[in-house]
């Protein structure tokens, strides 16, 4: 390029910018890299000025055999670290002749969008196109790559009709990249119909790699019966045969949703089909089985794993130890924890942190906190979650001061304490009743830059309002509103709950309705705070209002829980008939009564003397397949005793004592007088002796 050109161009730069920032547009760039162009042009000028006199090459004009490929990649690939470096390397490739390779021109496009500047890697390839660079199918590529990533697939479906102009065809890379952008805005039908059509109409050669990326995109998606059915065209197609990433993947998506067997059925089929299982596809099963407590399984899995030889990695290993701590095995972990070290297999930091969880959910404390001095012994850098763990544990064992000198170990240490710690602090000290410890410690998180999570928020309005002071929960709900923070409904539901409990029920359905007209979705447990707080504050009509108008807008939350809270309503209210016609009603609506809905019925019936309803109703109970609890006789034995049923409190009292049921304290202090009136029935006395120890057991419940 003649030197004359560069003199123009600086010329022009210095005249106006503006005019530069319209040139930059019209070549395509965005308004970044047309910046960051002018500023090259800005930088070079010193440059270009010290080559006219002769005192300095300038270099970007040097011929390109002078940079070889390795050192262009070399510059590309550990130089570019930014949007600036990667603009100004392009305004030298572009001056050199001969040009360099295509190949590294897509290598810089790949490294911008590596860097994230998907506008400026379009900007730049257009710049290319209108200076006649000559591009290949892997520029398409990277080309609808960054169209996908700014979720714009709509115009990275326009690309392929260039490159089609210029003789070059669209690659497996490039559908399998257009499959991605689909999936990355959720168009998960589109992605299934360009899929079939690349299959049916043969537009590229198909491989397991795009196979892949519709399984992995379906599986995301939560459509995992959909991968499995391209799994299967992939059988019947026989030129693709599935690998063990794909069955990885789509055996990871059955455990997270929750269908383990179907999992373990595609580890058999894998393995007859002579595709061998790796260390990925067991963490996944393991992980699947232990999360529903089929520990057994789970061993009999890792048995195959040494058959297979599959040698177990420290995610295998924290799954164990995870799981054997959930069960309460904490000495179990501890020996596979031992097993881990034999193999040479490094614990982690999650290692770690699942045997401090369990021996904290044992309330064993000293134990934690051995094994995180242990982890720190052996060099592995403590995260905040293992902070959290024994902070947590800490303050559930009242051991305020230890919770406070780990925290403070960690600051020390230069681990920034996250809204997730502050949290745990928060919420130890709420454990307490130290309410206001709490809020400073709220106060201190915000003043050192970490933004309040809604979890932090719902620890101190909770926390307010279990201390009655509900004007600083009410206000606390409104501040976050106010700074932009949309109330969960795990909040809402904290704030009825708590208006309801201070009696403040014109409050509560105000937060209600207001939670109706916003995108705050009310969940089931929503309605029972607001039935139950209307109920308990005599207001049984609107609860059943209310209730009647979930029926009909939201039928998808109907729960037996509702109606429980509504029948006990109407029981304590005396009115019995509503709640007999609730009851009935229940099965007409799908419902299954379960313990709780018969109890609150016979403790009604009981109260209102109705006792041999009440005795219908628990051999009813019964017969439905709904077994009888301890409180469910120790209701009825009540009310008998009350009654003065003595001989049928004693039959009920003989099946108590046969089931193994404790008495209340209650139920023992009815019967101690009914001993007295009946004049020292030895029957009854009898019973007395063989319940005073299970007696003691419930006393304080």
């Amino acid at each position: 390029m003649p030197f004359a050109r560069y003199l123009l161009m600086l010329r022009s730069c210095r005249k106006s910018q503006v005019s530069t920032a319209a040139m930059m547009r019209r070549r395509g760039f965005d308004a970044a890299a047309a910046a960051v162009y002018i500023s090259q042009f800005q930088k070079a000028s010193v440059t270009i000025a010290a080559a006219a006199t002769g005192e300095l090459a300038f270099h970007s004009a040097a011929d390109a055999t002078k940079y070889p490929f390795e050192g262009f990649t070399n510059v590309i690939n550990n130089d570019i670290n930014n949007l600036e470096d990667a603009v100004g390397l392009y305004n030298d490739m572009v001056r050199m002749r001969p040009l360099p390779c295509v190949i590294l021109f897509n290598q810089l496009l790949g490294r911008i969008v590596k860097m994230k500047h998907y506008s400026s890697a379009i900007s730049i390839f257009k710049d290319m196109w209108f200076l006649g660079i000559p591009v290949d199918e892997y520029t398409l590529t990277i080309l609808i790559n960054s169209y996908c990533l700014l979720e714009r697939t709509d115009l990275g479906f326009c690309a392929p009709g260039l490159f089609f102009k210029n003789g070059i065809a669209p690659t497996v890379a490039t559908f399998g990249t257009l499959l991605k952008g689909l999936f990355r805005q959720h168009m998960i039908s589109q992605a299934q119909e360009l899929f079939i059509k690349i299959i049916q109409e043969k537009l590229c050669e198909s491989n397991v790699v795009i196979f892949g990326t519709i399984i992995s995109g379906l599986c995301k998606a939560g459509s995992t019966s959909k991968a499995i059915e391209f799994l299967r065209v992939m059988g019947k197609e026989g030129r693709v045969k599935p690998d063990v990433i794909i069955y990885n993947t789509i055996i990871d998506s059955l455990c997270k949703n929750k269908m383990v067997d179907e999992a373990l059925d595609l580890l058999h089929e894998m393995v007859e089909q002579g595709i061998a299982p790796n260390v990925v596809t067991y963490n996944c099963l393991i992980q699947g089985l232990c999360n529903f407590g089929r520990w057994r399984e789970a061993k009999v899995l890792l048995t195959e794993m040494n058959n297979f030889h599959v040698v177990r990695d420290v995610f295998t290993f924290n799954i164990v130890i995870d799981a054997l701590c959930k069960e309460g095995e904490v000495e179990a972990a501890e020996d596979v924890f031992k097993t881990m070290i034999e193999q040479g297999e490094r614990p982690d930091c999650v290692t770690y942190g699942a045997l401090m969880n369990g021996y904290c959910s044992q309330g064993r404390m000293d134990e934690a906190r051995r094994v995180f001095d242990t982890m720190v012994a052996n060099g592995v850098v403590p995260s905040s979650v293992n902070y959290n763990i024994l902070i947590n544990g800490y303050f559930k064992k009242t051991r305020v001061e230890a919770a406070e000198d780990v925290f403070q170990t960690m600051i020390k240490q230069g681990e920034r304490p996250s809204c997730v710690t502050y949290g745990a602090l928060m919420d130890g000290y709420c454990l307490q009743g130290r309410v206001d410890e709490a809020r400073r410690v709220f106060d201190t998180m915000v003043a050192n830059g970490v933004v309040p999570s809604g979890v932090n928020y719902n620890i101190l309005i909770n926390g307010y309002f279990k201390k009655m002071r509900a004007d600083d929960a009410v206000h606390l709900f409104e501040e976050m509103q106010c700074k932009g923070l949309t109330p969960s409904t795990v909040t809402c539901n904290i704030v009825l709950q708590g208006l309801f409990r201070v009696g403040r029920s014109g409050a509560a359905r105000k937060v209600f309705d207001k939670m109706l007209m916003t995108p705050v979705i009310s969940d089931w447990y929503t309605y029972c705070v607001m039935l139950d707080g209307l109920c308990k504050g005599g207001h049984i009509e609107e609860a059943l209002n209310l209730l009647h108008k979930m029926e009909i807008q939201r039928l998808d939350l109907k729960h037996i829980t509702m109606y429980n809270i509504i029948l006990d309503g109407l029981c304590k209210s005396g009115r019995l008939d509503g709640a007999r016609d609730l009851f009935n009603s229940l099965f007409l609506k799908g419902l299954d009564p379960d313990v709780i809905t018969y109890n609150t019925m016979i403790l009604g019936l009981c109260s209102k003397g109705l006792l041999k309803e009440a005795k219908e109703f628990l051999a009813k109970m019964e017969e439905n397949g709904c077994l009888a609890n301890r409180i469910s006789y120790n209701v009825i034995v009540q009310g008998l005793l009350l009654g003065g049923k003595y001989d049928d409190a004693l039959v009920y009292l003989e099946e108590m004592d046969k089931r193994g049921f404790p008495l209340h304290s209650h139920t023992f202090s009815i019967l101690l007088n009914s001993v007295k009136e009946s004049e020292n029935d030895p029957s009854l006395l009898k019973i007395i002796q063989k319940f005073v120890p299970s007696m003691r057991e419930y006393s304080h419940e």
